[in-house]
């Protein structure tokens, strides 16, 4: 059984073979989704390779051509070759061709990072909120002025259409299908052996400072993973400031730069995310899931996390249990 079939698009440049930075992107999709993880979930996804095979340092082996992205689930980009976003050079056509019978199809189209200007070459983008690395969010406008490109953000999710910026931010969107498509709890395991945070928001911001998330010899890891094991009680910047040893203003100002967000936003996150986790994996009433979590009342759970994740958590917890991956039928 299947949760669900993943195509990706193998891009290779066919001047020089499948460069190293198109090379680590499809290498994180293919880590996600390509290795079954029988012990988080009975179903894991259907992985396929389709296009090219691509050559250079190391070499793609593909199972299927592009053809095989019709009838996916879900179909992703990882990037397109250089030449497309510095010389301008054009999409490949039969790539624009087969990205639009496949959303025609019904499949959920991804990109990471450069991966974009293959989905507005195919005016799959166009009217919606879209991203890329920072770095090339420029050309992107400039190439695609029917898209309405945030340079600011890790990933978009426009429902049907989801784009993420380049490195890690490919992991983080990558990550989230896991979390729309088999819950939070499966997701937060996964990010726990592929060794990051379980949960980045896709607004956070994608240029920061120090974008590695503090080590555990960092003064900030130790608060900051005992702070995720007390959400329950009253936290407060002033408390873990002291308990970081470092002054209030100095505390707010590293986990700015090492989380891309304030002390308070990164708590609420936290509060959010581990209630999504109760919502799907226990029955505990919202009462006491607001106390579990810190948020308080359940209204107050209501508030913040209707805010965050855009349903209620009686919604959440009626579609996420159980959950599937996008599906016409299968």
């Amino acid at each position: 059984m299947s949760a669900g079939v993943v195509a990706i698009a193998v891009v290779p440049d066919r001047r020089t073979g499948t460069s190293m930075w198109e090379l680590y992107e499809l290498a994180i999709a293919c880590a996600v989704f390509g290795n079954p993880q029988p012990d988080l979930a009975d179903a894991w996804y259907e992985l396929r390779l389709c296009g090219e095979a691509g050559t250079g340092v190391f070499s793609v082996r593909t199972d299927h051509g592009l053809e095989g992205l019709v009838g996916a689930d879900t179909v992703i980009v990882p990037s397109v070759p250089d030449a497309v976003v510095e010389d301008g050079e054009d999409v490949p056509p039969e790539l624009v061709d087969a990205l639009r019978a496949a959303a025609a199809s019904g499949a959920r189209m991804v990109s990471l990072c450069t991966g974009a200007f293959a989905l507005a070459a195919a005016g799959l983008l166009d009217g919606r909120r879209a991203t890329a690395h920072w770095q090339h969010t420029g050309q992107l406008a400039a190439r695609h002025p029917g898209v309405l490109v945030d340079d600011s953000v890790l990933y978009t999710d426009e429902g049907t259409v989801l784009t993420s910026a380049g490195a890690t931010a490919a992991l983080d969107l990558c990550l989230h299908l896991v979390r729309k498509d088999l819950g939070a709890g499966v997701a937060g395991q996964l990010a726990r052996r592929l060794v990051v945070p379980a949960h980045r928001a896709g607004g956070q911001a994608q240029f920061i400072e120090a974008p590695v998330p503090p080590s555990d010899d960092d003064s900030l890891g130790p608060v900051l993973q005992w702070a995720t094991e007390h959400l329950a009680e009253p936290l407060t910047v002033d408390l873990l400031a002291r308990r970081a040893r470092l002054s209030p203003r100095t505390f707010h100002r590293r986990v700015q730069e090492a989380c891309g967000t304030t002390p308070l936003q990164w708590l609420l996150q936290q509060r959010v995310a581990r209630a999504q986790t109760l919502l799907e994996s226990t029955d505990l009433p919202v009462e006491q899931i607001g106390d579990h979590t810190g948020l308080g009342t359940a209204a107050n759970l209501r508030r913040h996390f209707t805010r965050a994740v855009g349903v209620s958590p009686t919604d959440y917890r009626r579609s996420f249990r159980p959950s599937g991956p996008p599906s016409r039928g299968r």
